[in-house]
Order: C-alpha cells, then sequence, then structure tokens
C-alpha cells in the first residue's frame, strides 16, 4: 500500500476501461470536474494495492484520503455529497427515495441483463440480448416525459444510464425508430461534455 500512502492527497479511482460500472463513476466524476488519479486496472493482472484495501479485490474502488470505497453506487452517491454542485441528486427525501428507487431497477433489471451479455455462453448472450433491447423499446415513453430521466436536470439515473446505453452497439444491439423518444435521449446525453470526457480510449471505439 507504500503506492497510495505516497499518493494519498490525490484522490485516486482503480477502473477498468471498457467496465460498466467503473464507466458510471467516471461520468458522476467528469461531470463535477473532479480532480482524480484514474488508475486503469488490468481484470487479468490486478495491481497488489487493490487488494491490500479492498477485501473484494474488485473494481472501481475509490481511493480519498483515509477513505476507501467499493460498489459503483456507493461511490457515485459519496462523490454526490461530497462535492454537491453541481448537485445530481434531488434536495427533497421523497424525490431522493424515488431517484434510489430508479437506481436499483436500472442494476436490478438493466445492469444483470449486461453481466448475461457478457456471460461468453451464446444462448443466455442472444436471451439477455433480446431481453434489453425489448424493454428499452417498452420504455420508450419515459424518456418522453422530461429532457432526461423523470427530470428537468441530468441525475445519477443519467450518469448509470449513459453507460448502459453507451454500449448498446457493442453488443449488438440497434434502437428501432419505433422508440424515437429514447434516441433523442442518447443523443442528448451522449453530447454531454461530461460524458464524453468520462470515456475511456476503448470505450470511443465504440460509438
Amino acid at each position: 500500500m507504500s503506492s497510495i500512502a505516497n499518493r494519498r492527497s490525490v484522490m485516486m479511482l482503480f477502473s477498468v476501461p471498457n467496465c460498466l460500472h467503473s464507466h458510471r463513476v467516471r461520468i458522476v466524476l467528469a461531470e463535477k470536474d473532479i480532480t482524480v488519479d484514474i488508475l486503469d486496472v488490468d481484470l487479468d493482472n490486478k495491481p497488489e494495492d487493490l487488494l491490500d484495501i479492498n477485501p473484494y479485490n474488485s473494481t472501481p474502488t475509490l481511493v480519498d484520503r483515509e477513505l476507501v470505497l467499493y460498489d459503483s453506487r456507493v461511490i457515485i452517491e459519496y462523490l454526490d455529497e461530497r462535492f454537491p454542485h453541481p448537485p445530481l441528486m434531488p434536495v427533497d427525501p421523497v424525490s431522493r427515495a424515488h431517484t434510489r428507487l430508479s437506481l436499483f431497477r436500472i442494476e436490478n433489471d438493466w445492469y444483470s441483463l449486461v453481466d448475461e451479455l457478457e456471460s461468453g455462453d451464446a444462448a443466455r448472450v442472444e436471451t439477455a440480448r433480446l431481453r434489453l433491447t425489448e424493454e428499452l423499446i417498452a420504455s420508450n415513453d419515459i424518456f418522453a416525459v422530461k429532457p432526461f430521466f423523470l427530470s428537468d436536470d441530468f441525475t445519477l439515473v443519467d450518469a448509470s444510464l449513459a453507460p448502459l446505453l453507451w454500449r448498446l452497439p457493442f453488443y449488438g444491439i440497434k434502437i428501432p425508430d419505433t422508440a424515437p423518444d429514447l434516441k433523442i435521449y442518447m443523443q442528448r446525453i451522449f453530447a454531454r461534455e461530461g460524458v464524453q470526457n468520462s470515456l475511456s480510449e476503448a470505450e470511443k471505439e465504440w460509438r
């Protein structure tokens, strides 16, 4: 842990360049223009420092002075509270609860399908591809309600949707013209400076 100790004044993120969960943390960091040292991790050759500080040896892992956080949802909520401007969560408790419920549903219903898409099992991949495509199309009307996901402002929900939607071509998923509001939403969030600045070189190649 010596190298981390030597750089403790700098916030550090252990991030995998093509990882969905790492990407959503990078989006929040970029949206808030937070100074951070991003350390790209090779999953086949993880740094010893990571195991020293994270018992799960998982990514993303955030180091902020003496604090070490893992699990991307824990990290993004911490960043929003630690750096409150611009806010990416509503102020009132009811709206915050709705936002957290949306995050839970995205993770439970859609992020879980990404795990299937990356399983390497042809049958599971095809089933997940069809299901995710159908669910996104069926959600089209939701994206017509507000400029962002059920909100007038970019939130942690959008920061969580953006990396998923950015990866669709990589997973062989094309959104048809029958879901125009979703396509407009995608164009809107992909054009954001924070989203563009969050992209790794590997992710840039997908679009």
